[in-house]
């Protein structure tokens, strides 16, 4: 105790300290605590402080006091007033008086408060309350002096006056009228010494409790059975605490097919059965109560149709028969459907019938062929099972037939009914004799129906068929029709109908139009031109009864085109061309093939010749002619060769010839020479015509002078 004593003392020594510290040596009376709120029990330590020395004293509310342990002196500045234990009455107002040494006096005061509380005593926490009925949560508050009271939730004051369902009544209990699930939580009970900034509070928990109620989203839940499926039982449960929820079921539990979510809400059987059917029982339970709710499960098993084929070929003429058989929960209903047509086939008689599921077509036709099905129709569902009939095609009845040159076309305006298989092929046949075999061929359905490589102009007995994958269908009618009686443009000419022919630089070719399309031919339209770039055709044209085609005057050496179109009042016909060569003329030809011109020429090369040979005999033997007039006007009188014609031959001695001048001009009437047997002869030359620039020399004497 000693010890603890001494402890509190420099405790109060240091606090001393600490608070002159704070205040400083102000000269003004002061005193200084650590608190003015003091609680019953506690220490009351006050300390008196002047600027100067002095003599101090203390009052409580004006009267002195005198208890020498309350009051002591510190030093000659500072008092202390010192309560161990304070009680309600020592609250009050304390002052310190000083009457300094200089004769001054000065005092200091303040209000000291001692309070006792607040105190909640036995109030209780914690409250339950049934959803819908009043709560009442009392505050239950003590302290001195007053205490003030007042509930707080979600730091928001809760009104104490008003009509509000949630309200402080004046014995401070709180009041929570019809209450509801969101008044639930923490409210807070506040208690204050009036007047005081002294404050305690206390949490008070409120829980709502709640029934427990079982809302189901269907009473009533429908299912296909099947190992897909799947169903899920939903049962919505509410209530305070959380209820706890359990399942009755038409069959033992089965953790492989049977499972719960996480709060058991929720039931979700996995391939379902038809044994699953009944009624399923959930139950909510807590500790206000319980509640429980059922829902009925309808289990249904899908319709399910067989057939005794899925597929049959059946010849025209013979019978058809298929059963059919259904199951399902609840029993579907049996129906067999046309679904070329789209007819429900219901007739128990006649030659399509259902009798007991079974399908029976007596005596197939083509128009049977096709798709039916066989349905079974519930509550549940529906189901079919298809079944294929094939047969072969029918009659081809909407055709026409189109004659060709030497070809006949079928047209289908509508296909002839298919047999309930594609038809894949068309049988043509035809035939010129009734007594003659048919003749036949099988062309893709995609292709043009035509027979080709007929005769022209001929008739023909023509008729078609369709074929499919289980056989020949009937023929049609037969057509009777003329190769050569198309309507329309005429054929291509037909070139060359006899031999061709190039004779020099003509050309011949004979012409015959096989089919003039239906309409009298008009004309032959001819181009031909040279096979070479740069050449243009040249065009003519030819009657219509002409029959051959004769090119003249065609150029040597060249490769000629050559184009015959037909025309009639319709149009023109595809041309019919040929390409032929102009050989070169050959080097050797015959009078009958020398031009005119040829044969001047050669006649004029001719006397050119001959002239030349006279002159050139003149000239030498007789001095005369063009050749010796050149020969003068280019040698003079020396002409070589002729020496020995003017001194004449040494062995006979000298010739003297007459007739030439002194100058040497030869005398134009002629030219005496001597023979060997002594005798003279003349030989005359008739003067060859002189040309322009030949003259007579004036002074040339004649050969009589």
């Amino acid at each position: 105790m000693v010890n603890m004593t001494k402890q509190s003392a420099f405790i109060q020594r240091i606090g001393f300290l600490l608070l002159l510290v704070v205040y400083g040596t102000d000269a003004k009376m002061q005193i200084i605590t650590s608190k003015q709120d003091v609680l019953v029990g506690e220490e009351i330590l006050l300390l008196c402080k002047a600027g100067a020395e002095g003599e101090m004293t203390w009052q409580k509310d004006g009267e002195d006091i005198d208890d020498e342990e309350m009051v002591s002196k510190v030093d000659e500045t500072v008092s202390k007033l010192l309560i161990k234990k304070a009680t309600l009455q020592d609250t009050g107002e304390y002052s310190c008086r000083c009457d300094f040494d200089s004769g001054h006096q000065d005092n200091a005061q303040m209000q000291l408060y001692v309070y006792e509380g607040p105190s909640f005593g036995s109030t209780t926490t914690y409250h339950e309350f049934l959803e819908g009925k009043n709560g009442m949560v009392p505050c239950l508050v003590t302290g001195q002096p007053a205490v003030d009271v007042r509930w707080l939730r979600d730091k928001q004051e809760i009104p104490s006056h008003g009509e509000k369902l949630v309200r402080q009544l004046p014995d401070n209990t709180l009041l929570i009228e019809t209450v509801k699930r969101e008044d639930a939580g923490t409210y807070v009970c506040q208690a204050q010494i009036r007047g005081r900034p002294i404050y305690q509070q206390l949490s008070v928990s409120v829980v709502v409790n709640a029934p427990p109620t079982v809302l189901l989203r269907e009473e009533v839940k429908k299912v296909i059975a099947g190992p897909e499926s799947n169903v899920s039982l939903r049962c919505l449960v509410d209530g305070l605490p959380k209820p706890n929820i359990t399942w009755a079921m038409p069959l033992t539990f089965d953790p492989s097919r049977h499972q719960f979510n996480s709060d058991r809400s929720q039931l979700t059987i996995r391939s379902v059965a038809r044994a699953d059917y009944g009624e399923y029982i959930c139950t909510a339970t807590n500790k206000i109560a319980e509640s429980s709710a059922t829902i009925m499960l309808h289990v249904f098993e899908a319709p399910d149709v067989s057939v005794s084929a899925e597929q049959q070929s059946v010849s025209v003429g013979e019978r058809l028969s298929v059963s059919c058989n259904v199951s399902g929960h609840p029993q579907p209903d049996l129906h067999w459907l046309n679904k070329q047509n789209g007819q429900t086939l219901d007739s128990t008689s006649g030659r399509v019938r259902v009798v007991d599921g079974v399908l029976v077509i007596d005596e197939v036709v083509p128009s049977d062929g096709g798709l039916y099905s066989c349905m079974a129709v519930s509550s549940s569902g529906n189901a079919s099972r298809d079944f294929a009939l094939h047969t072969q095609p029918g009659r081809p009845l909407y055709l026409s037939v189109s004659p060709g040159s030497t070809s006949v076309l079928f047209s289908l305006k509508i296909p002839p009914t298919s047999g309930g298989t594609p038809i894949t092929s068309y049988v043509m046949q035809w035939r010129q004799q009734q007594a003659e075999q048919w003749k036949e061929t099988t062309v893709p359905a995609s292709d043009p129906l035509a027979i080709t490589a007929l005769k022209p102009y001929s008739m023909y007995t023509v008729r078609l068929a369709a074929l499919n994958a289980v056989g020949v269908g009937e023929f049609s009618d037969t057509n009777t029709v003329q190769t050569q009686g198309i309507q329309g443009e005429p054929d291509s000419p037909v070139l060359p109908y006899g031999a061709m022919k190039v004779d020099g630089n003509s050309f011949y070719v004979p012409l015959k139009q096989v089919d003039d399309g239906g309409s009298p031919l008009l004309h032959f339209s001819i181009r031909y031109k040279q096979d070479k770039e740069g050449t243009e055709w040249k065009e003519m044209q030819l009657s219509s009864n002409a029959d051959s085609v004769s090119l003249q005057d065609l150029s040597f050496g060249s490769d000629y085109q050559l184009e015959v179109t037909a025309v009639n009042a319709n149009g023109s016909s595809l041309p019919a061309m040929f390409n032929f060569t102009i050989a070169d003329p050959p080097v050797k030809m015959n009078s009958r093939s020398m031009t005119k011109g040829t044969v001047v020429g050669i006649v004029m090369v001719i006397f050119l010749l001959v002239f030349l040979a006279v002159d050139t005999t003149c000239c030498y033997r007789k001095r005369c002619g063009l050749l010796m007039f050149i020969a003068v006007k280019l040698f003079g009188q020396k002409v070589p060769g002729l020496k020995m014609l003017e001194e004449g031959e040494g062995t006979n001695g000298e010739v003297k010839l007459k007739g030439i001048s002194p100058r040497g001009s030869i005398q134009p009437t002629g030219v005496q020479t001597l023979t060997k047997d002594g005798g003279l002869s003349e030989i005359t030359c008739d003067k060859a015509p002189l040309t322009k620039h030949e003259k007579i020399q004036p002074d040339l004497p004649t050969a009589d002078a």
